[in-house]
């Protein structure tokens, strides 16, 4: 399981700065101004060999007790709480404040491991800026800057040295269980789709210790297939009733998706479609996984309202439209056994096994239908293609000038290659390897 690592401190000292350093990316807003994020942003980050999840939070305001800093405080409390290891950010140049010794006082008091990190520190004299910070308790400050990368490998190196990449035992075979994470907002319905399944006549259910931290898979026999279901909140076993913990954790999502075959991302016909909902879409989006789409909650609604919440899905969420949607009612029981044949089908999908004599003809014949667009005097030459890597799947391929390919070719190429092996229900991963001319970069006319 990869270990979570999550940023706090006040606003404005560089936290969302040094979460784009750490996921290589620029998903957290970045400007010189405080409380420009107000939600967590999540993503991948790596060091050397080693993986982990990056939660970017708001600025922590512990002493506010009402309205929107309120709020993101209570966020960022649930990070905290989620975390393996938390870095605490404060601002190199604007000094120690008052502000950061409460921050500190709040971490203590929650005892999450944790690092100082002293930002900013570019240009200046390192040791004395962090010296300061040891008035706050938290072991060693380690003087950063997160704009220009100075000592954040160091930092990130020590903050996950207990930690290292999750191996198979030796000996342990895989299990043959389809591992289904159902994902979504508090109150979508996720424990009532749980519970109809496990209602079913012919179901063997019995529950476990998860392979997710904080949360228990429920294994079931449905069509004489076996699965097994994790609920991103968490469950708890009361008597035969199966009931979803009312404490929502971004991260433990997270990581339930992090384990799974496949997701199943449940929203609700009745209330719209939230940044939330988008979030946790993109985040199964970049980790690869397998997908299918329950908007829960349709019995009882007329078809106008059908069709308004069939155009917002269609519009909010069109980065997904590899997946299949079902509309369905978890408490009626209609539309979830075609959901788990989705399901089935999606993971197949993500496990294909792709022959590189018919991605090269699916290639070929892709390219001379619609040819890649000119860059200056160079046309990309597309010679063949193989599959690199299976869950997703990912296709390698192979020519010239294949750098210049703009993205509007490959969302061509990836409808084409979609269609042509039916990869619906997950992503599907296009690279592109040119060749090296050994004369570029030799003087016209000499050998």
């Amino acid at each position: 399981m990869k270990p979570t690592l999550v940023l706090v401190g006040r606003p404005n000292v560089g936290k969302s700065t040094l979460f784009n350093r750490l996921t290589k990316s620029r998903d957290a807003i970045v400007a010189d101004f405080p409380g420009l994020t107000r939600d967590r942003h999540y993503g991948h980050g790596r060091v050397g060999g080693k993986p982990f999840l990056v939660v970017d939070t708001g600025g922590f305001e512990p002493l506010v007790k009402e309205g929107i800093l309120f709020e993101m405080a209570r966020q960022t409390e649930e990070a905290i709480f989620a975390a393996d290891v938390v870095l605490f950010v404060v601002d190199g140049r604007g000094g120690l404040t008052p502000q950061d010794k409460e921050i500190a006082n709040k971490l203590r008091r929650l005892g999450r491991p944790g690092f100082v990190a002293v930002n900013k520190t570019e240009g200046m004299n390192a040791g004395m800026v962090a010296a300061e910070f040891h008035e706050l308790g938290l072991g060693e400050p380690w003087p950063i800057s997160a704009a220009h990368g100075e000592g954040v490998r160091s930092l990130i190196d020590h903050a996950l040295a207990e930690f290292s990449e999750t191996k198979e035992e030796e000996g342990e075979r895989p299990s043959s269980r389809l591992k289904i994470a159902i994902a979504g907002r508090p109150n979508v319905g996720k424990s009532t789709l749980i519970n109809t399944l496990l209602g079913e006549e012919r179901v063997i259910a019995f529950d476990h210790p998860g392979t997710t931290r904080d949360a228990i898979a429920v294994d079931f026999e449905r069509n004489g297939r076996e699965y097994s279901l994790i609920d991103t909140a968490g469950l708890r076993k009361k008597g035969k009733v199966f009931e979803t913990v009312e404490k929502f954790s971004v991260i433990k999502t997270l990581q339930s998706i992090e384990g799974a075959n496949v997701v199943i991302l449940m929203l609700d016909a009745r209330q719209d479609i939230s940044d939330q909902d988008a979030h946790i879409a993109d985040f199964v989006l970049q980790s690869g996984r397998a997908l299918a789409i329950a908007v829960n909650k349709w019995d009882g609604l007329d078809s106008y309202a059908r069709a308004q919440i069939r155009a917002m899905v269609e519009r909010k969420l069109k980065f997904l439209e590899f997946a299949r949607v079902h509309f369905i009612s978890a408490r009626e029981n209609t539309g979830i056994d075609k959901l788990l044949v989705s399901a089935d089908k999606a993971y197949a999908a993500a496990t294909a096994k792709l022959a590189t004599p018919k991605l090269t003809r699916v290639l070929a014949d892709a390219v001379i239908r619609q040819s890649p667009p000119r860059h200056g005097a160079l046309r990309p030459k597309m010679r063949y293609a193989h599959q690199g890597g299976m869950n997703p799947p990912v296709i390698v391929i192979h020519g010239n000038a294949l750098e210049h390919v703009p993205e509007s070719y490959r969302r061509y190429l990836e409808n084409i290659f979609r269609e042509v092996f039916k990869l619906q229900g997950t992503p599907l991963r296009i690279q592109f390897n040119s060749s090296h001319n050994p004369y570029a970069d030799k003087p016209a006319g000499k050998p």
